[in-house]
């Protein structure tokens, strides 16, 4: 996955020296984020930073819809009111070139932060340019894309036994995209109220494209090429356009009414009863293991995004790195945290209170892998994920490819071919507009 721009940075505090008492300055840091549950967990793991440190820390979040356009307000107006940003990974190469980041490039390599998290999340969360080794930010909310379904529905003797009958194999977790389809036609039962898929269709922001990127990069195709801005033959290829297919045709098992659809959506669509599987980001999955929110919980598994048809399994990336501001007035302090916070046994308290480490020693433990039913598909999932261009002009290109995938996806209009033949040729000419290309 989804306020106040000044704060007040500074006070007195009280320290014990020798049994003598000492006046210091009380620093406070500011963490801006977008609001959701991801942000909770935070405030109540840096709380245990104030025990251990007396820097009080405060998580500053405002709705998802909104905390694109607040954080960069802030950072063009050389705003002090945040210390420290949990940024959408998009936003790298915006927020660098612009300086609105620290580099984070020299503390990267001190703490060997390049093995200790994720490899795909250095990359994608860290990283900018794409393999330049300069690291504007710290790993912190790991998410990507992954699956719930209807085990209830699975395992019904009766449904095995049809699904057996008709496609010729087992029903049960889907081995490939092509299962994941045969489930979807499967289960797809307008008359009885009940549907094939819940996926992601909404183009306001990144929410059908991530959708999207869930079948490219399991058909073993890519968006272009992030060094050289290449598109033409790559976006446009024939892995993209199988890909760009099997999504439409995954939209045809939808329930009615689902053109604009996202996390909220893509969770109700298995706590009502609507559909046998359902796309979202794990970040929302602790809602379906709660039966206060799902009264299905008991019969919800979990399952990673599954290869396609020659064997490539990636999922498209969601999560955050953390970003020390710098225009913040506290960015000493901010370091100090960054030290606390990349702590083994601070990544692990962050995995228990419900954050999303991207520890790979956390990811990689048993004890982490059997907290939760999704927590070992998250973990397979997080060495398998791809991101989409982290360009400043990101936004641009997001739009382009919601303008043409969309109509397609949704309204049956043109074929896979020349929606990416006209992607390819968005992406070029917008390139060629901030001089990424000649």
């Amino acid at each position: 996955m989804r306020k106040t721009m000044t704060s007040m940075l500074a006070g007195i505090g009280l320290v014990l020296a020798c049994g003598t008492s000492v006046y210091a300055q009380d620093k406070e840091l500011t963490i801006f984020w977008a609001e959701w549950d991801p942000a909770n967990y935070l405030q109540e793991l840096v709380n245990l930073y104030e025990a251990e440190s007396g820097v009080k820390v405060t998580v500053e979040t405002t709705p998802w819809g909104d905390f694109q356009t607040k954080a960069f307000t802030e950072f063009n107006a050389k705003g002090s009111a945040y210390d420290m940003v949990v940024g959408d990974s998009q936003w790298i190469g915006a927020a660098s070139e612009a300086g609105h980041y620290v580099d984070l490039t020299d503390f990267f390599n001190k703490h060997n932060l390049k093995e200790v998290m994720a490899p795909a999340t250095v990359k994608y969360y860290a990283e900018y340019p794409s393999n330049s080794g300069k690291y504007w930010s710290i790993p912190a909310e790991g998410d990507a894309v992954g699956w719930s379904y209807r085990k209830d529905w699975f395992e019904d003797p009766k449904e095995m036994e049809a699904f057996k009958a008709k496609y010729g194999y087992d029903l049960g977790v889907p081995k490939d995209w092509k299962q994941l389809r045969d489930i979807a036609e499967f289960f797809h039962r307008p008359d009885e109220k009940r549907y094939g898929v819940a996926i992601y269709t909404d183009n306001s922001y990144d929410a059908l494209v991530m959708g999207v990127e869930n079948a490219i990069f399991s058909f073993g195709g890519e968006l272009g090429d992030y060094a050289t801005y290449k598109v033409d033959g790559i976006i446009n290829s024939e892995q993209n356009v199988k890909a760009l297919e099997a999504y439409k045709e995954l939209y045809s098992f939808t329930p009615p009414g689902w053109a604009k659809s996202f996390f909220i959506e893509d969770n109700q669509a298995i706590t009502e009863n609507l559909a046998a599987m359902s796309m979202n980001y794990f970040a929302f999955f602790p809602a379906l293991i709660n039966e206060a929110s799902n009264p299905n919980a008991k019969a919800t598994g979990f399952f990673a995004n599954p290869p396609g048809p020659n064997g490539d399994q990636f999922a498209a990336l969601g999560g955050q790195g953390i970003s020390v501001v710098s225009y913040s007035q506290n960015q000493e302090e901010a370091m100090k945290f960054l030290e606390w916070f990349i702590k083994d046994e601070t990544q692990k308290k962050w995995a228990e209170l419900g954050g999303y480490t991207a520890s790979a020693k956390v990811l990689e433990s048993p004890e982490f892998q059997n907290a939760t039913p999704y927590n070992k598909a998250f973990y397979e999932t997080m060495f398998k994920v791809k991101d989409f261009w982290a360009t400043p002009e990101y936004a641009e290109l997001l739009i382009q490819m919601n303008q043409r995938v969309y109509p397609y996806i949704t309204g049956n209009q043109g074929t896979a071919k020349e929606v990416l033949d006209a992607l390819a040729a968005d992406w070029n000419a917008t390139f060629k507009k901030y001089n990424r290309v000649k």
